[in-house]
């Protein structure tokens, strides 16, 4: 008996094993996932199949019904930028695929301010939660329930108590160690709390790989913040293993933040179910700047690879300059190949990326991509003064981005992200002279990969093949 029921089992587990290679092959985001899984599968169902009902998913279905709630929201930015449209002779980049990709237009009327490191970034978020009237949206990938959490819950109380509307979100991966006490204490005091432990969806429990890794502070619809930083004291440079945290965020005024307000009300409504479209402030002020700006969030749940064609666009538009700072250098074929004939156009293309190890695997993949960007003229930077988390690129002299997007796969197919793209000489030269004091902090690498030490050598291309699910 107990025979016949174990050939059943054995059975149906290869039906399935077939079933979910077919579907890997129809669905893969990349011809080198749909390989893996189906050989995978196919030669190793016991540990496959439970493997891909997790992490073997490519597309986070039903995500986009969020915007086909805000579309009316969509449909006024667009029609309110049509009297804030850019100066045709103020755009030396082309923005179209910039917009394709963000479903929103690049407006006028914005400010920047980069706000380098962790100090500097949670005393201007808590100083404008502080000043907040009317409401405060707050969502990070990660939050720990340290010196820093607790400063950040003080403050939000603090504003709950005071009569401002606050609704928070965090993932429910990044902070899978977040104590429940943290999130009721907040309820309790008035708070929305998006609950990531009670995400809706019947499947919820089978995208565990999907993570919402945006950085997002949005106050009175005037004000908002995006950029690297998560909430822990590793952030303030206070954890003794990293020392130093070199990470970068954002300050952003006028037309952008309510961009920015779009993204998070979507975010919002998946994860609680509710339409905040009437309860924000969606026309807001100018900023006196007047910067060019958009913001492009991507994700999963869009129809076509919005992540690796944001980096594309930018990398297509290089003319003169190109330079990236990312914790992780994974990029896909398309991307490679991008970077690659950027530099042999005799663009100066720098790739700067931290020294110091946080997540092992990446990190090793990286140097099986060194040589064949460096062989093509670009340049591999290491930042050696502490960890560096930051997300920031600089084209020519004219556009500048800084958010949560990495130079890996896992941010171009993955994670939901967002950019914030400024298209202003001014916003491109700060992101600049930040850059060159980083790379002042570094060493250019000059060693190929078979100079390496043995470790690098031979575990570099072995890391490499898990790149389409790094």
């Amino acid at each position: 008996m107990w025979t016949l029921l174990f050939s059943v089992f054995v059975f149906a587990l290869y039906v399935t094993a077939v079933v979910f290679s077919v579907r890997a092959a129809q669905t893969a985001r990349t011809p080198q996932g749909a390989v893996g899984w189906v050989v995978f599968l196919l030669s190793a169902p016991f540990f496959a199949v439970p493997m891909y009902l997790f992490l073997g998913h490519h597309r986070f279905r039903g995500y986009r019904i969020a915007r086909q709630e805000s579309e009316r929201v969509v449909e006024g930015i667009k029609t309110f930028a049509d009297y804030s449209k850019p100066d045709p002779a103020s755009m030396s980049i082309n923005p179209r695929p910039f917009e394709f990709l963000a479903h929103l237009p690049v407006s006028r009327g914005n400010g920047a301010q980069l706000l380098i490191d962790g100090q500097a970034t949670f005393d201007a978020i808590f100083e404008a939660i502080d000043a907040a009237k009317s409401y405060v949206l707050i969502q990070f990938y990660i939050i720990r329930d340290d010196a820093l959490g607790q400063k950040l819950q003080e403050k939000l109380i603090e504003a709950s108590k005071r009569g401002v509307h606050v609704r928070f979100m965090t993932d429910a991966v990044g902070s899978y160690g977040l104590p429940t006490q943290y999130l009721e204490t907040m309820q309790e005091a008035g708070i929305d709390v998006a609950d990531p432990r009670q995400q809706r969806g019947p499947n919820f429990r089978f995208q565990l790989n999907y993570r919402n890794h945006r950085k997002t502070v949005i106050i009175d619809g005037e004000t908002g913040f995006i950029g690297g930083h998560n909430v822990g004291v590793e952030y303030l440079g206070e954890d003794p293993h990293f020392g130093h945290w070199r990470d970068t965020h954002l300050k952003m005024t006028g037309h952008v933040v309510r961009q920015l307000q779009l993204i998070f009300s979507e975010d919002w409504h998946w994860a609680h179910d509710e339409d905040l479209i009437d309860h924000l402030d969606w026309a807001g002020s100018v900023s006196e700047q007047d910067m060019n700006a958009l913001l492009v969030a991507t994700g999963p749940g869009d129809d076509t690879e919005t992540g690796a064609m944001m980096f594309f666009s930018a990398i297509a538009e290089a003319k003169e300059r190109l330079w990236i700072a990312s914790p992780y250098f994974v990029p896909d074929i398309d991307i490679m190949t991008a970077l690659q004939h950027a530099a042999m156009r005799g663009v100066d293309v720098r790739i700067l990326v931290p020294e110091v190890i946080d997540h092992r695997l990446p990190w090793l993949a990286a140097f099986a991509y060194f040589d064949e960007v460096r062989d093509c003229g670009a340049r591999v930077f290491r930042y050696t003064d502490g960890f560096m988390h930051q997300k920031v690129f600089v084209v020519d002299d004219t556009l500048m981005a800084v958010g949560t997007t990495n130079l890996d796969n896992r941010s171009f197919r993955l994670n939901f992200e967002a950019m914030a793209l400024f298209f202003d000489t001014r916003a491109a030269h700060d992101v600049e002279q930040m850059l060159l004091a980083d790379f002042e902090a570094s060493f250019e690498l000059t060693r190929s990969l078979s100079q390496q030490p043995a470790h690098i050598r031979f575990g570099a291309p072995l890391a490499r093949l898990f790149a389409p699910i790094l």
